[in-house]
């Protein structure tokens, strides 16, 4: 099925090899409909989450990296405990990735995962779940992608070279942030109105848009914060004094911030080429946020860079509902349907490096201007 011609433009001579590498021309490409058909017909057998899956992929994740986190602290080889630490970074990073899930998640078709997940990671991570639901979904919004209204969203393509070590180096610093946040700023703003609206508006989200200032949750999701955020600053306070007064070694805070920041950093440089940053504030047609994101459908290296479906972020973006679990099958689904050419194929990457290339290579182009 060959491509419409007035899907999108170029900045490039008419070549398959260039185009994955040229700029796009977000702004006025129109809805690919023969794509947009497929991708719903082709996958309405697949919407339903299997908790199988899920909870064993998560516990086994989690009960890996916790075993592992142990390990770098407690053995008495440096080899060893190096060897052990980099398994809990990864095997934690993929536990931690489930927030995503949860936060489009239908919850009555995988009861009791959201709680779970908290107890067991978001929270002795200090990354409940509250910190992306309800601010990931704006990244959804088809009016709000891309724009000075998406919390997710910077136009990182076109900013100054500096702008890209500087996002790294603000995730290395992320558990530090976490501490302050639960097990400081947390308590103190019950005593303090305004403090409570900053901590909620600025320090309550996992964002990368300074401007984004979310608002004070309601109903059902204010209750869902209420104890997740409670559980953190409990968990943040201990930890802080239970290492202040010695019951916990150095080593082993120390040993356990740095995982955590470690995972917050593969997790920045995921995001670094989740998207190609292209756009430049404007509201986008569906097929122009797919055609704004990333796949990196083959090779074994982006099961652990980007595990948990994240592979296939742009198939996530054309159908954000759709469990982990079934993305592979809907990329081989689609990519047989449309063939090559097609809009869907010019969404897929083939390596996490040339996406950093082409980051960089267009971040350098602004040093000048």
């Amino acid at each position: 099925m060959a491509r419409p011609m007035n899907t999108l433009t170029l900045d490039a001579p008419d070549a398959p090899a260039a185009a994955q590498r040229a700029k796009i021309r977000l702004a006025g490409v129109a809805d690919d409909r023969a794509m947009l058909r497929a991708a719903a017909e082709l996958t309405r057998d697949l919407q339903t989450p299997r908790p199988l899956v899920y909870w064993g992929d998560f516990l086994g994740s989690a009960a890996v990296g916790y075993a592992a986190l142990a390990g770098a602290i407690l053995l008495p080889s440096t080899g060893w405990a190096i060897a052990s630490a980099v398994l809990a970074v990864l095997a934690l990073y993929r536990a931690s990735l489930f927030i995503h899930e949860i936060t489009h998640l239908k919850h009555s078709l995988l009861p009791g995962f959201r709680v779970g997940w908290n107890l067991l990671l978001g929270i002795p991570m200090m990354l409940p779940s509250f910190m992306y639901e309800g601010i990931h979904t704006i990244h959804h919004s088809r009016t709000k992608y891309g724009t000075v209204e998406d919390p997710e969203y910077l136009p990182l393509a076109l900013m100054k070279p500096w702008t890209l070590p500087v996002f790294l180096l603000v995730s290395a610093l992320m558990p530090l942030g976490l501490l302050l946040r639960f097990g400081v700023l947390g308590p103190l703003s019950l005593l303090s109105p305004k403090l409570r609206r900053i901590v909620v508006g600025r320090y309550s989200g996992l964002q990368i848009n300074p401007a984004y200032e979310r608002r004070a949750p309601e109903g059902e999701f204010a209750r869902q914060w209420r104890w997740q955020e409670i559980g953190a600053s409990l968990w943040a306070i201990t930890l802080m004094a239970l290492t202040a007064t010695g019951v916990i070694p150095l080593k082993a805070f120390l040993v356990f911030l740095g995982v955590i920041a470690a995972v917050a950093v593969i997790n920045q440089v995921r995001t670094l080429v989740a998207h190609l940053w292209e756009n430049e504030g404007e509201p986008l047609t569906v097929t122009a946020q797919f055609l704004d994101s990333v796949n990196v459908p083959t090779g074994f290296l982006p099961w652990l860079w980007a595990p948990v479906g994240l592979r296939f972020h742009a198939l996530h973006h054309l159908l954000p509902s759709l469990p982990y679990h079934a993305l592979p099958e809907a990329h081989r689904r689609l990519s047989a349907a449309l063939g090559q050419g097609s809009t869907y194929q010019g969404a897929n990457y083939p390596t996490l490096r040339g996406l950093m290339s082409r980051l960089a290579a267009s971040t350098m182009k602004q040093r000048a201007s």
